[in-house]
């Protein structure tokens, strides 16, 4: 109800479809030629038809510009636009004969056009009535087959106009559905690319530095290649899982994550206590659980300072505890890695908690997920 008393937009339409709608009314300017031929056909002085091709070129002039310019104009100039486009149409029913205001036809679609659609409505009634009182006054009969084509093209004109604003709006929404949807696809990227670096990165630093650590100080040869094999192992491995993060087809595996875990864990001198198997863990939820425990084992890692961590797992929870120093050392409490676990627990209805153990000591992620 509040559209019908809006003023209308500028048309956000394509260059070639706004001249488009702007050339198919331009065509009915070609009746106007009829009164240019009853000005000089008719019992008038010669001055009338010379005076009638003036109006009739103004009037033409007037509706052309308010078709292309009324839009991206003011309220008051598109109102100075409709009085002006009134007052051609008035003077042609004054110079030849009140049949001439049906010619008031080009000022009720520039109204329609222009002004709030209940406005131009009442303007396209108005005029379709006053019309009728003119021929009525003249003739002493209303000129009916004018009203009635008034009034259709006034209700035509207002409901054409309803279905361009709402196709305008239809398109303004397609054009924001694909900005979020773009926008969404960076964030899965990024979030996706934060989870895949961040594991990935830590667990290689690792076991490069194992690897370092064991031709510095032993001559154990065959576990440093251990190692530098599996520092390229799961060098492909990043890479492999960057790509397909990229393209969209990255799919997590929990047990996979589990093992994962397992080796990172011991690598940086951490005991790790692992679930042995995932059959209770539904099938929709083994995904979001992997990508919490891949990150609270990459922070367990990185800033706990833990020796130990425990991760259990139920059908619909897992857990990730430490004994480490909980929060102080500035781990991921907030950061981007826990934001995007909230994000995927969200669309299956779970819910992340992150605290410090209190008394204990340490650091617990848990996840939740409503069955």
């Amino acid at each position: 109800m509040n559209n019908l008393w809006a003023w209308p937009e500028p048309e956000r339409r394509r260059q070639r479809r706004r001249i488009g709608h702007v050339l198919f009314p331009a065509a009915f300017l070609l009746f106007l030629v009829r009164a240019v031929i009853d000005g000089y056909s008719g019992p008038y002085p010669g001055w009338v038809g010379l005076t009638v091709v003036v109006v009739v070129v103004l009037y033409s002039v007037t509706y052309m510009a308010a078709l292309l310019y009324g839009l991206c104009s003011s309220a008051l100039v598109r109102v100075l636009y409709v009085a002006l486009a009134t007052l051609f149409p008035v003077a042609l029913g004054v110079l030849l004969n009140a049949g001439d205001l049906t010619y008031l036809t080009f000022a009720i679609v520039v109204a329609l056009i222009l002004l709030p659609p209940g406005f131009g409505l009442a303007y396209g009634l108005g005029g379709t009535t006053a019309m009728l009182v003119a021929t009525a006054a003249e003739t002493g009969r209303p000129d009916f087959d004018a009203g009635v084509i008034m009034l259709v093209l006034t209700i035509s004109i207002f409901t054409a106009r309803g279905f361009f604003r709402k196709s305008d709006e239809l398109e303004l929404a397609r054009d924001e559905i694909r900005t979020l949807a773009v926008a969404e696809e960076r964030a899965r990227v990024a979030r996706d690319l934060h989870d895949v670096l961040g594991h990935s990165l830590t667990t290689i630093t690792l076991k490069a530095g194992l690897a370092r650590r064991i031709m510095e100080r032993s001559p154990d040869v065959e576990r440093a290649l251990a190692e530098v094999h599996d520092v390229e192992r799961l060098s492909r491995q990043a890479l492999t899982e960057i790509r397909a993060t990229v393209s969209g087809y990255r799919k997590m595996s929990l047990p996979a994550e589990i093992a994962n875990a397992k080796a990172a864990l011991l690598a940086a001198g951490i005991d790790a206590d692992l679930p042995q198997a995932v059959d209770d863990v539904p099938g929709e939820l083994r995904e979001p659980f992997g990508y919490v425990l891949r990150e609270a084992v990459t922070n367990v890692i990185r800033h706990s300072g833990a020796s130990r961590c425990e991760i259990r797992l139920g059908e619909s929870w897992i857990e990730v505890v430490d004994n480490g120093r909980g929060v102080s050392t500035g781990g991921d409490q907030d950061g981007n890695g826990l934001a995007g676990l909230r994000e995927r627990l969200a669309k299956v209805d779970g819910r992340l908690k992150a605290a410090e153990r209190g008394e204990k000591g340490g650091f617990v992620v848990r996840a939740d997920v409503t069955t």
